[in-house]
């Protein structure tokens, strides 16, 4: 599965090359970035398409990295809460499978328990 992996990566690697390639002169050409708010107004320098791209591509990566953590922050939360619940579950299991089976062990339970005092201090 590994190098499936690394196989999906060097052709979208390569795909990603050729076009950049073939695009050159698109790709080197300038643009200017503007905001015009109401309360805020900014223009940048030349940028070329090169750098646009990339830029957006990082903050994607960083965005999805976010995302990433909150999930996993989300995942192990459960993953705690499932396991308490499954402890909780087995000491259940545990309990009920050291009840009397027959009628005879329980009616002696019954006799040792009514026997002792109960102390309601």
């Amino acid at each position: 599965m590994n190098i499936l992996k690394w196989m999906g990566l060097i052709f979208v690697g390569l795909f990603v090359l050729v076009v950049i390639i073939q695009n050159y002169e698109a790709f080197s050409q300038t643009a200017t970035l503007r905001i015009n708010l109401l309360f805020f107004k900014w223009q940048s320098p030349p940028l070329s398409l090169y750098l646009i791209s990339c830029i957006t591509f990082c903050i994607g990566v960083v965005l999805t990295g976010f995302y990433s953590i909150f999930e996993l922050f989300k995942y192990k939360r459960e993953i705690r809460r499932l396991k308490k619940e499954l402890s909780e579950k087995e000491k259940e299991l545990v309990s009920l499978r050291n009840l009397p089976v027959s009628e005879e062990e329980s009616k002696e339970q019954e006799e040792i328990l009514t026997q002792e005092p109960i102390s309601t201090s």
